[in-house]
């Protein structure tokens, strides 16, 4: 099987600015492709990157790496990296829209919340200015007209010099979050998904190539 894909996939000659020319150069033989080394070190068995593969990995799972890059066509280096770039880049992107959602669902909520305690204690405090500040007042109220004020700088805070929105235009925004939540994490599971699945095909091939130590290749991930 391996030797099927092996020789099923031709790769271009242009690697990516010297990163792994220099391990190629040093490594004997014509290694300008990216297979030629891969091929020659799954069908000796043997050296010592192919040694510290197999202490971890076995071949079953290189035929899946190799697999998995000619059905992506990721038929050079330079491929395969990029690949894993713009994969790791989309999961991050994701994971950041998330949390934007997750602030604009904490401010909903805290919004519905002080509006709600303004709502209760409005007039309470309505009633404390036509008695003048009463301090009579104040003593029988004092717990109302804290939480009055309370709301007043919550919302001052959380309003930013906005207008404040109705209740219900906060119920219709918390549905959409609600959606937009619960889209945003079966697309960031996916993501993440496709990203593991990416960049521990890389991390085989560096591994077998000698062109990383296995620890350095979870850095992608965060």
């Amino acid at each position: 099987m391996i030797d099927g894909i092996i020789n099923n996939i031709a790769v271009s000659t242009n690697t990516r600015g010297g990163i792994y020319s220099h391990e190629i150069k040093t490594m004997q033989g014509d290694y300008s492709s990216l297979w030629k080394p891969l091929s020659t070190k799954v069908k000796e068995g043997k050296g010592p990157a192919y040694t510290r593969w197999a202490t971890i990995y076995n071949l079953k799972q290189m035929a899946a790496a190799l697999q998995y890059l000619q059905e992506q066509n990721l038929l050079a280096y330079d491929d395969l990296t990029a690949k894993a770039d713009a994969l790791t880049e989309r999961y991050h992107n994701i994971g950041d829209k998330l949390k934007g959602i997750e602030t604009a669902v904490t401010r909903n909520n805290a919004l519905k919340t002080v509006i709600a305690n303004y709502a209760r204690t409005r007039l309470v405090f309505e009633e404390y200015k036509t008695k003048k500040y009463s301090n009579k007042f104040l003593a029988e109220h004092e717990t109302e007209i804290s939480k009055y004020r309370d709301a007043q700088a919550t919302m001052k805070a959380l309003l930013g010099g906005e207008r404040l929105p109705k209740m219900e235009t906060l119920k219709a925004e918390w549905q959409g979050l609600m959606t937009a939540k619960k889209t945003g994490y079966a697309d960031y599971r996916a993501a993440q998904k496709e990203m593991r699945k990416i960049i521990t095909v890389k991390a085989n091939i560096d591994q077998l190539l000698g062109l990383s130590e296995p620890a350095k290749d979870k850095e992608m991930e965060r």
